[in-house]
């Protein structure tokens, strides 16, 4: 099993439990190397001090320093930090219940999978199931990182996700933003809601993948045994639609179209059910 990244008490009432925190999700994809051009070493990265004369400093021997005045600053030392840190270090308290459709995604920030110790496990299943049958999600606070996070707690599996979340100072509003001043048709809200149906289906993840990562394996690919890279094809320069209800109409019956099975398919499959009959 993969390394925690927390470890602590959640806390529900008077009740407490032992659990751990796992990443949930991360970013992935091809790295590169930082190269020197004329002879393909990799170069370093160092850090220098231009207080005497660019000397490189080793990493001992770098603190982390707060920037209180132009240039002055007050070293902060790791058991300074340690001891100030709040109870949810180590303890994780639920603070309320809300309905999931009261939180807006946009504060959510990353996900990792909350389970517990083996003294944990009742304690665990019974706030799992109770949020189940509830329709409710847990609020709670917990520190890690240097920094402390409001919290959401829902079931997922039979077990517990967590997600951090962004405070409401942390999450920016954009000047403008919301619904254009324009007049809508209800001819064309019906064809959009019909567009809408068509492209209907269930969320399946594994459909989904990165082409540019692929993308970039053949060219790596492609390099490694001596061929030529090969543009790809680039989208059709696009242009403001002007009329709505065409291009509505037009993508409806593109959509249909491609749902609706071949000729031959239909042929094939009839004739398999008159055989099947015989």
């Amino acid at each position: 099993m993969a390394s925690s990244v927390w470890s602590g008490y959640l806390t529900f009432g008077l009740i407490s439990m032992p659990v751990r925190l796992f990443s949930g999700a991360r970013s992935s994809g091809i790295s590169f190397n930082m190269l020197h051009r004329d002879d393909l070493s990799r170069v370093k990265q160092q850090y220098v001090c231009p207080a005497e004369d660019n000397k490189v400093v080793e990493r001992s021997e770098i603190v982390k320093g707060f920037e209180y005045r132009k240039g002055e600053y007050i070293v902060i030392e790791p058991d300074e930090i340690k001891k100030i840190e709040p109870k949810t270090a180590k303890t994780m308290e639920i603070l309320e219940f809300v309905k999931t459709t009261d939180v807006d995604p946009v504060y959510f920030e990353s996900s990792y999978y909350m389970m517990p110790e083996e003294a944990g496990r009742r304690p665990y299943a019974l706030l799992t199931k109770a949020l189940e049958d509830s329709e409710y999600v847990a609020i709670a606070k917990l520190t890690m990182h240097n920094r402390e996070y409001t919290v959401f707690l829902r079931p997922h599996k039979g077990g517990m996700m967590l997600h951090t979340m962004y405070y409401a100072e942390e999450v920016r509003e954009v000047e403008g933003f919301g619904p254009p001043d324009v007049e809508i048709k209800d001819s064309e809200l019906k064809v959009a809601h019909q567009l809408i149906e068509a492209l209907a289906g269930d969320w399946d993840p594994d459909k989904y993948h990165d082409s540019f990562q692929d993308n970039l394996k053949k060219l790596i690919e492609t390099k490694l045994e001596g061929g030529k890279v090969v543009e790809v094809e680039k989208p059709k320069k696009l242009a403001p639609v002007v009329d709505l209800m065409a291009a509505l109409k037009q993508s409806l019956a593109e959509m249909e179209g491609k749902k609706k099975p071949a000729a031959g398919t239909r042929d094939s499959a009839a004739a398999k059910k008159s055989r099947g009959r015989g």
